[in-house]
């Protein structure tokens, strides 16, 4: 409760505030942002008691002419996934059926109301973001979430994936939470206010209006002491702040208001404190539970009488307890024999039908010792746990399901089990205490084997990839028998894991992980899978060469585009992909890939998997010169890593995009970054070959070819697949124009067998381009002319207006001044539209040297359009609907009106027949 001049237990809606003028200017923004049709989110943070309840309430007067939903978290449901989420949306269920039939699905299945694969919880945050705007679409809605620091973990993502994702839904949400790493690590990301304690005019003004005029010795050391706290300084009686008794040492702040309360409830009746225990643990949302309990323990309804009177419980809204640390002060106060025996008469007065959970909860909190039945029964409510995707709350029960287990094995399993549970679920070191637990009682094969795995997952979610190749190897080599499905999993983890470490792998290398993997073929007669595929390539480009490799890689490349079983789970395919079909230079198959593994990622919700997959989708726009469409791809991926709690990291993921655009400071900076600790920190070797690729671009364009040369020749050694073979054409140029034919001799070597190999358009024309380079002039023309030929079959625009570029130099050099303008004409406006500026102006400084003079060119390629509303734009322009966009970006329909409403007013036009041609100059199509 937040200072308010009427008496000590009023709860009136109406009673005015003290102080507290920015809090509320913040809440009227947010309404007024909502009642206008537009989104918005808050956080108010601060310790328990300093007001912000009471700032809820301030925000549903203001909300008055809107709908409002509400909850409040509780402490004893932190362990039921989704139950706070179904709490809130209880009133909405409803409308249900009209969100689309994967949202649909997740929800119903988050909740238990249909049968299903666990929800992802990222679809439930999307639904939930539908389904708020949809009932927003009638009027307006307020979404109030008090105490979130105890709301399942589950239902606090989901809210705060919703929060991160509004923006014009006629949606707004208010939370409020203690200034705890639970709740605050939880919402980052959300616009947050802290909330202090009171003034200390208005600290004076609440102690006069509840104890009169005081000393001035007193005022300063309750001040002092409570911080400004309103709910401290409100408990201590008229009495006591008067100086008629001695003012309690020390005063009840934070922890210590527990005591203070315990204290007022330790004087009422015996009965009185049985029934608050009851309360304290209680179902709120269904008081018949209540009752039910105290009628069975002997307990009147009219115990709760003196609670009411003395302010302890509220009659608002049913019978609930008027401040929060109240219920901890008497659950955590009372003996533990009567909290055994509330929670037995819970679990006997609860429907098992109707609420098994639950009821499997209480159970357990009212055994002692050991006790299969029990536990046998929390392991099944774990099961259903699971199959809603309320994996925190799996990993609880399992926990206590194996604390209440007599058999060791089977103790361990559950430990074991609660372990993968409590790492889905974003615990990784709750994981890994259990897993240490676990492992000693741990005895077949494939459950030992299970356990590394685990303890690798472990580590790659800490980031530390360098460890995991020789955990995973260890365990293959030892553990005794395991099937080849299983063996073969676990060399395609470390593999996966080595090929991002390489150098910075610890306890093996790269190269022997690819030889144990060579030494485990497939069975000839099992379905290869595309992970069998994926490993068998790669560990032959590593271990035995690039030319073996190749049909392997194509046989991968296929199954990517073509094979239905495709599943994200470990790392995202699009990392894996993205490294064969660069190593290949097959551009076509990229593009085709990675557009299936987005429509696939955001079909399953896998934002995670999604993020990798849009930095290489911006990559695939960036080799076509769509430098616009790639930045919009990189925002989407920036907001998606917030959304999930990831670290964007912003500036490395986009190094490449930097280069291309010429942006010195930028792209220097980020490099430096990864060079400076961030790579080896990681143990992302794979990182620093991207940074350098990068670096070798801008260097090039800049004409800084010995810097060009010197980041190249760190690729080429390294040879990582992608980087290794991309870098080739680059350190050839930079070879050739800094004098060091022997680096740029070796180069083209090692291109020309790759790229016959490859036989691919993009191959075969970087590798014209790299012979016109070395060659003497009888020969370069022909050589450049078949480059330009074989590049103009492909996508890769940027190395088309390289090829124009430097044949045009070429020209230049060779006195044909006339024929040089017209390949450097081409480049420098291929490179202008592109927004690649500093090749663009190389290519204008060798036309200047022809003579002529670069036209200046109409900007118009981006419309001054933000990242979002281009994505949107282009999808609109190519004929998907309001809800198709929405479902696709995740974010609603009316975000998506929104947005073209926007884009529409910046282009000056009127309809979606118009967006094509605008855009890209193509023929209009789709709905309007």
């Amino acid at each position: 409760m937040a200072a308010y001049i009427p008496g000590r237990f009023d709860t009136s809606d109406s009673a005015p505030l003290l102080g507290r003028r920015q809090e509320c200017l913040a809440i009227d923004r947010l309404v007024e942002t909502v009642a206008e049709g537009l989104s918005g989110a808050l956080v108010l943070v601060g310790e328990a008691g300093i007001g912000k309840t009471r700032l809820l309430e301030y925000a549903a007067d203001a909300a008055a002419e809107l709908q409002i939903a509400r909850v409040a978290g509780v402490e004893s449901e932190t362990q039921l996934g989704f139950a706070a989420l179904h709490r809130l949306l209880l009133p909405f269920l409803d409308r249900v059926d009209r969100l689309p039939a994967p949202q649909r699905d997740a929800l119903g299945s988050a909740f238990g109301l249909v049968a299903g694969p666990p929800a992802d919880r990222f679809l439930v945050g999307l639904a939930t973001l539908t389904l708020l705007a949809d009932v927003a679409g009638v009027r307006p809605l307020m979404c109030l979430v008090d105490d979130a620091q105890w709301l399942d973990r589950e239902s606090l993502e989901v809210l705060a994936f919703t929060g991160r994702r509004l923006h014009a839904d006629g949606v707004g949400l208010l939370l409020t939470v203690r200034d705890e790493p639970a709740g605050t690590l939880a919402l980052g990301g959300l616009p947050t206010f802290h909330v202090a304690g009171l003034a200390e005019t208005d600290a004076l003004r609440l102690l006069t209006s509840v104890a009169g005029r005081l000393g001035p010795q007193v005022v300063e050391r309750i001040i002092t002491e409570t911080r400004g706290n309103p709910l401290a300084m409100v408990e201590l009686s008229g009495e006591q702040l008067a100086g008629g008794s001695l003012l309690p040492g020390p005063l009840p702040v934070g922890r210590r208001m527990e005591e203070h309360f315990l204290r007022q409830v330790r004087a009422m009746p015996a009965e009185t404190q049985s029934l608050l225990l009851v309360a304290s643990v209680a179902p709120p949302d269904d008081p018949a539970v209540l009752w039910r309990a105290t009628a069975l323990l002997g307990l009147s309804p009219e115990a709760a009488d003196i609670a009411v009177s003395e302010g302890i419980l509220s009659l608002q809204s049913g019978l609930a307890f008027r401040h929060p640390l109240i219920r901890s002060a008497v659950y955590t106060g009372a003996r533990a024999a009567d909290r055994r025996r509330v929670h037995e008469a819970l679990a006997a007065v609860i429907d098992p039908g109707r609420d098994p959970d639950r009821r499997a909860w209480h159970l357990a909190s009212a055994t002692v010792g050991i006790n299969e039945d029990v536990a046998a029964e929390l392991e099944r409510a774990s099961e259903r746990a699971r199959s809603r995707g309320g994996y925190s709350a799996q990993g609880a029960f399992l926990l206590r399901a194996a604390e209440l287990t007599p058999d060791p094995e089977h103790r361990a399993g559950r430990l074991f089990a609660s372990a993968g549970a409590h790492l889905v679920a974003g615990d990784p070191l709750i994981a890994r205490s259990l897993l240490e637990r676990a492992v000693p009682g741990l005895n077949a094969p494939e459950t030992r084997a299970g356990a590394e795995q685990l303890r690798a997952a472990i580590e790659m979610f800490f980031a530390r990839v360098t460890a995991v190749p020789s955990i995973l190897l260890e365990a293959a080599a030892t553990i005794d028998p395991l099937d080849e499905r299983t063996i073969r999993g676990m060399l395609f983890q470390a593999l996966e894991a080595a090929m991002i470490a390489r150098r910075y792998t610890i306890g093996t290398t790269l190269v022997e992980v690819a030889r144990t993997a060579l030494k485990v073929p497939l069975d000839p007669s099992a379905r290869a899978t595309i992970p069998d595929l994926l490993l068998d390539a790669f560990a032959t480009r590593i271990a035995v060469g690039y030319l073996p490799a190749v049909p392997l890689m194509r046989a991968a490349i296929t199954a990517l585009r073509t094979d239905s079983d495709l599943v994200e789970a470990g790392m995202p395919l699009a990392v894996l992909g993205w490294m064969a079909m660069a190593d290949l230079w097959d551009d076509e198959g990229l593009r085709a890939v990675i557009e299936r593994l987005d429509t696939f990622d955001r079909d399953q919700g896998a934002l995670h998997a999604l993020r990798f997959t849009l930095l290489d989708l911006a990559g695939v726009e960036l080799l076509a010169g769509r430098f616009g469409d790639a930045e919009a791809h990189h925002a989407e991926a920036t907001e998606i890593a917030t959304a999930v709690g990831m670290a964007a990291d912003k500036m490395i993921y986009q190094v490449e995009l930097l280069a291309w655009q010429g942006r010195k400071a930028e792209t220097r900076a980020a490099a430096d970054i990864v060079m400076g600790g961030w790579a080896e920190q990681r143990g992302s070797a794979s990182t620093i070959n991207h940074v350098l690729l990068a670096l070798t671009v801008l260097e090039l364009s800049l004409g800084r070819y010995h810097e060009a040369l010197a980041c190249a020749l760190r690729v080429y050694d390294d040879d990582e697949p992608g980087t290794g073979s991309l870098i080739l054409a680059n350190l050839v140029e930079a070879g050739v124009r800094a004098g060091d034919r022997a680096a740029a001799s070796a180069a083209l070597a090692r291109l020309s067998e790759r790229a016959w190999a490859s036989g691919t358009s993009w191959a075969l024309g970087m590798l014209a381009r790299s012979r016109a380079l070395m060659a003497d002039d009888d020969h370069a023309e022909a050589l450049y002319a078949e480059s330009v030929e074989h590049l103009g079959r492909t996508t890769v625009a940027t190395e088309l207006a390289r090829t124009h570029l430097l044949h045009g130099e070429w020209l230049r050099r060779r006195g044909r001044r006339s024929d040089a303008r017209d390949r450097l004409r081409i480049a420098h406006d291929l490179f202008a539209t592109m927004g690649a500026t500093a090749f663009a102006e190389r290519a204008r400084t060798e036309l200047l040297a022809t003579g002529e003079r670069a036209r200046k060119r109409t900007e118009q390629t981006d419309h001054r359009l933000t990242p979002q509303e281009t994505q949107v734009a282009g999808l609109a322009a190519g004929g998907a609907t309001n809800a198709e966009i929405a479902t696709r970006l995740f974010i609603t329909a009316s975000t998506v009106e929104y947005h073209l409403n926007k884009v529409f007013r910046k282009l000056d036009i009127t309809s979606r027949r118009q967006l094509a041609r605008t855009l890209h100059g193509e023929p209009a199509s789709g709905n309007t």
